[in-house]
């Protein structure tokens, strides 16, 4: 299933066969939360853009247009006109986001819906049966992501249950894998690391939850309050805890030089919604750091947001037109940044891969890391 390739210190390139594919890691996936990149990107266009795997929200298609709509069409990848790997989160993230509108207990969380105020319960059978019902390549464990500076004895009592969480979803997933009308009987299941900034309760819990044998494993409640610094330092506790023969993703994360500075400390997958929501707001990313395509300075400036971007945006538009469309307000402004910046990150991958293959990764993470910070010295 995972095949470790190649290793350059602590960072692996591997392969990892999927029933819809195989994904060629490190990678990141596109985040596409209601079976759609927001952006009015196609599945036509990820396929131009090197994407490898798509991401959908378990949480709000179960809300909209209902997981049972989507297993009636034929699945996520019927519905979407998508071939190839989809992970879909299990609805965990939003016990964090939607602190407000939720009651954790033992048996689930109940919710009130942010679209209409409705009751929603979902505890880990249902979060299964909605990601079998859409029929996902991945799906997630049901978590609680705490805030990660939640006190101490908040942190223990969360990871505790969502331990029991993942016995329950592991016995439910092998149920519904068993059934005759379920689309993907070779879903896989991935299990969530949580602990907040506490090492101990994240390197114990990581040993738990590899004691499971799951196919790949994630590091959740990251990114959600605490450092840069504090991040690195759980990955690198974290890591050696959880099988080096299984992929390991981090939730969520993030930036190119997070990215890089993951890949570095053994992280596989990755998935973010800032290339999407970035390019959305005019903000593009390049090898040397972020532009503003609103800035006035780019009003005259007939080149593409970048020379050495092979993406069809740059290899068709310039500045000045992308920033004209933004002040006039017209959608295509954010559908050539969304693919822009969605090219860049899977472009990145494929270098950073390619460059662990030759055994280059230390000196091509430096250039990176060197280049970003180029535009911020302006």
């Amino acid at each position: 299933m995972y095949k470790l390739l190649k290793t350059e210190g602590m960072a692996k390139r591997g392969a990892f066969r999927t029933v819809h594919g195989t994904i060629q890691t490190p990678v990141f996936m596109n985040v596409g939360t209601a079976a759609a990149i927001k952006g009015a990107v196609s599945t036509e266009d990820l396929n131009n853009i090197k994407c490898q795997v798509e991401l959908s929200n378990t949480y709000h298609l179960h809300l909209r247009p209902g997981d049972k709509v989507v297993k009636q069409l034929g699945g996520l990848h019927k519905f979407m006109v998508w071939d190839k790997p989809i992970l879909t989160d299990s609805g965990g993230f939003q016990v964090f986001s939607l602190a407000a509108l939720r009651n954790i207990k033992e048996e689930g969380v109940y919710f009130n819906s942010h679209i209409d105020g409705h009751k929603i319960f979902m505890g880990p059978e249902e979060s299964m049966t909605i990601q079998s019902n859409l029929g996902s390549t991945i799906a997630m464990a049901f978590d609680e992501c705490p805030p990660a500076l939640s006190e101490r004895k908040y942190m223990l009592n969360s990871v505790e249950r969502t331990t029991r969480w993942l016995e329950r979803c592991i016995n439910k997933l092998n149920e519904l894998n068993s059934m005759e009308n379920t689309i993907n009987k070779e879903q896989l299941l991935f299990g969530i690391n949580q602990g907040g900034i506490y090492k101990d309760i994240r390197i114990d819990h990581a040993k738990r939850i590899s004691e499971f044998d799951l196919p790949g494993y994630a590091i959740g409640g990251l990114a959600v309050g605490e450092s840069h610094e504090q991040m690195y330092e759980i990955i690198e506790n974290v890591v050696p805890y959880l099988p080096q023969d299984k992929p390991t993703y981090l939730m969520g994360v993030g930036t190119p030089a997070n990215i890089l500075e993951a890949v570095e400390r053994g992280i596989d997958f990755f998935d973010c919604v800032l290339p999407a929501r970035n390019g959305r707001h005019a903000n593009v990313y390049t090898n040397r750091g972020k532009l503003n395509l609103n800035n006035a300075k780019y009003e005259l400036d007939d080149t593409p947001i970048a020379e050495d971007c092979h993406c069809p945006t740059c290899q068709k538009y310039t500045k000045a037109y992308i920033r004209h469309l933004f002040k006039a307000k017209e959608m295509l402004a954010m559908r050539l940044c969304v693919i822009h910046n969605l090219y860049f990150f899977n472009n990145m991958m494929e270098e950073i891969r390619n460059a662990i293959d030759n055994g280059s990764f230390s000196q091509y993470k430096k250039m990176r890391l060197e280049g970003f910070l180029e535009n911020d010295k302006k």
